[in-house]
C-alpha cells in the first residue's frame, strides 16, 4: 500500500478492513493486482473495523470458523491453516494496534495488518491476549513492538481507534447497505470488510464489502481514465521486487493476470519453484501454501 500524500496521488482509496476476517484476506490478491496497475497514483487509507469487542465476540465456534477458512482457501487461494482457535477471539486490541502503528510510526500500519492477518490465520495466534499480539507485532521489521502495545490505552490511540469504529459503521442507505454487503449492529449500520471508498476530486465510488479485482478497477478508471495503468510482470520475480515483505502464490498469480482472465496458479507455482532452483528467491512455508520473497 502506499502512503502518498492525497496531494499528489490523483486518487484516494479508503479502505474498512479487519485483519480477523477472512474475506478482507482472502481479497488480498486482488488488491495486490490493483496497487501493482496502478502503484504510487493512488493514495490508500486504512480505517480499522473491530469486528469484535471483549463482551461481544464472535458468535461462530472456532469449529464453524476453520471449517469456513477451508472453502475460501479453496476458492479464493490464501494460505489457512485449518485448525480451530483455542477459543473465541475479539480484535479490540489488534486494531488498536493497527492504529497505534498509523500515529507513532506512520506508513507501519499496512506491514501490522498484513503480519496480524498472515499469523491469525496460519497460527494459533490469539488477536486479543496482549502477549500473543506483542510477539506477532515483534515479527515486524523495524516496528516498535512494545511501544506498540504500551501504547494501545493511551488517549490518542483510544481516540483514533474510536474515530475508526464510528467511521465504519456509517454505511446506512450508501451502496454498500443498498447492494446488501453491510453488517447491522447495534451501533449502526457496518462497512464489511474489505469495503473500500475511491475518491477522486469530486468524484467518489463505493466498492462495498467483498468484491472482485474488476470491481476495483473499473472505479479506477471511471473516476480518472488518465491514470498509467502498468502491464502485468512476466516474471514473479519482477513482482516480488515491488514487494519486499513478500507475497503469497495466489497473490503472485493474480498480478500476473492480464486484465479480466482467470489467474493461472499452477503455472505460476512452477514459475516460482525453478526461480527457487536458481535461488533468486525464498520460500517461507505458511499454511497450505507460502510466501515468497526476492533472494
Amino acid at each position: 500500500m502506499n502512503p502518498t500524500p492525497s496531494s499528489q496521488a490523483p486518487i484516494t482509496a479508503r479502505i474498512f478492513t479487519d485483519p480477523a476476517c477472512p474475506y478482507g484476506y482472502s481479497a488480498s490478491p486482488w488488491l495486490r493486482a490493483v496497487e501493482w496497475r496502478y502503484r504510487d497514483q493512488i493514495e490508500w487509507q486504512l480505517v480499522t473495523i473491530t469486528l469484535w469487542e471483549p463482551n461481544k465476540p464472535s458468535k461462530n465456534t472456532t469449529i464453524r470458523s476453520a471449517d469456513h477458512w477451508i472453502d475460501l482457501r479453496e476458492r479464493y487461494g490464501m494460505p489457512f491453516v485449518a485448525e480451530p482457535k483455542l477459543r473465541p477471539i475479539t480484535t479490540e486490541r489488534a486494531c488498536q494496534a493497527i492504529v497505534a502503528s498509523r500515529l507513532i510510526q506512520p506508513g507501519s500500519q499496512w506491514r501490522v495488518l498484513r503480519a496480524l492477518q498472515l499469523l491469525f490465520f496460519n497460527t494459533p495466534l490469539l488477536l486479543d491476549d496482549d502477549d500473543q499480539l506483542r510477539a506477532a507485532l515483534s515479527s515486524v521489521e523495524g516496528l516498535e513492538a512494545d511501544r506498540m502495545v504500551a501504547s494501545l490505552d493511551s488517549p490518542e490511540v483510544q481516540a483514533a481507534w474510536r474515530e475508526d469504529w464510528n467511521e465504519t459503521r456509517t454505511a446506512e442507505n450508501g451502496p454498500t447497505h443498498f447492494q446488501g454487503k453491510s453488517s447491522e449492529t447495534s451501533d449502526g449500520i457496518r462497512y464489511s470488510a474489505p469495503s473500500i471508498i475511491f475518491s477522486s476530486g469530486d468524484g467518489r465510488c463505493e466498492a462495498g464489502g467483498f468484491q472482485p479485482v474488476e470491481v476495483y478497477d473499473a472505479a479506477v478508471a471511471n473516476l480518472n481514465p488518465g491514470l498509467k495503468r502498468h502491464a502485468p510482470p512476466e516474471s514473479p520475480l519482477e513482482a516480488l521486487v515491488l514487494y519486499p515483505g513478500g507475497l503469497a502464490t495466489q497473490e503472485i498469480a493474480q498480478i500476473m493476470t492480464d486484465g479480466n482472465d482467470a489467474p493461472d496458479r499452477l503455472e505460476t507455482e512452477h514459475q516460482l519453484v525453478r526461480l527457487l532452483g536458481d535461488r533468486k528467491v525464498r520460500r517461507i512455508a505458511m499454511g497450505n501454501d507460502a510466501i515468497w520473497l526476492a533472494a
